[in-house]
C-alpha cells in the first residue's frame, strides 16, 4: 500500500470508528506498518486540514470530528480485484448472486481510468474454480507478499515445503494465482527449475518480494485450464 492509499485508509478507519477513535497500535496493525509511521501519517493529515486530534486514555488514540464530510468512495485496483475474487468464488446458485455481480460492476465503474486498467491487468492474472473450500490457508503476510509480487511484476523469493517436508528456496515469477479444489496456488516460472511450477500457497513458509522486475509470461504457458476455471474478469 503506497502512502496516499494509506492516508486515505487512516481517514476512512477513523470516520468508521466515530467517537471511540482508534489507537495508533490498532491502525498500525490494520495497515501493517509501524506505530511511528502512523504518527507521521496522522501528522500529515492534520497539517492538510483533516479534523483529527489525539485523545487521552489507556493506550491513547486518534479521533476524527464527526462534522468531517465523507469523501467520494475510491477503490484501488487491488480492492476492486479482491471484490471480484470474492464474488467469483461463490458457488452457482448462491443467494444474492445477481446483486453481487451488479455490485462488482459498480466497483469497476467507480475506478479512475488508470486504476481500472491496473485492475483489469491484475484480474486477468487471478483465476478461480468454484468448489468446496479447503481450510488449509496461507498466512496473511505471505499472501500480502504474493499479491504485491503479482500486482507490481516483481519476482518473489520463497521458501517452499515440498514432499517429505523438505524445504527449498526458489525465486518465482508469477503467471497467475489459481484456486483449484479449494486450494490456492501460485503458478509461476521457477528460476531454479527454469520451468512453470504450481506452488500451493499454504506450503509457502516465507515470501519476500524482490526488486527484480519481470515480464509476465502468457497465461497459455501454464497449459489448458480446466473447463470450470476462468479469470475473475470473465
Amino acid at each position: 500500500m503506497n502512502r496516499n492509499d494509506r492516508l486515505y485508509a487512516i481517514s476512512e478507519e477513523l470516520r468508521r470508528a466515530g467517537k471511540s477513535g482508534a489507537t495508533g497500535a490498532r491502525l498500525a496493525e490494520l495497515l501493517e506498518v509501524s506505530v511511528r509511521t502512523i504518527k507521521r501519517d496522522v501528522s500529515a493529515l492534520q497539517q492538510s486540514g483533516s479534523p483529527i486530534w489525539s485523545q487521552a486514555g489507556p493506550g491513547g488514540g486518534y479521533v476524527m470530528a464527526n462534522t468531517a464530510n465523507l469523501p467520494p468512495i475510491n477503490f484501488t485496483a487491488s480492492q476492486a480485484v479482491a471484490v471480484a475474487v470474492a464474488l467469483a468464488a461463490l458457488p452457482p446458485g448462491s443467494p444474492f448472486m445477481a446483486d453481487a455481480k451488479a455490485a462488482s460492476r459498480k466497483v469497476h465503474d467507480a475506478l479512475e481510468p488508470a486504476q481500472r486498467a491496473r485492475a483489469q491487468t491484475l484480474a486477468d492474472r487471478v483465476w478461480v474454480m468454484t468448489t468446496t473450500p479447503n481450510h488449509e490457508t496461507a498466512k496473511h503476510h505471505i499472501l500480502h507478499a504474493i499479491e504485491r509480487s503479482v500486482e507490481h511484476r516483481l519476482a518473489v523469493a520463497i521458501e517452499y515445503r515440498g514432499a517429505n517436508d523438505s524445504v527449498t528456496r526458489r525465486t518465482a515469477e508469477p503467471v497467475i494465482l489459481a484456486s483449484l479444489d479449494g486450494l490456492w496456488y501460485l503458478v509461476a516460472h521457477c528460476q531454479l527449475r527454469n520451468d512453470i511450477r504450481w506452488f500451493q500457497l499454504a506450503k509457502i513458509r516465507r515470501a519476500d518480494v524482490t526488486r527484480s522486475h519481470y515480464e509476465p509470461r502468457p497465461v497459455a504457458d501454464i497449459g489448458t485450464p480446466p473447463p470450470t476455471a476462468r479469470p475473475v474478469t470473465a
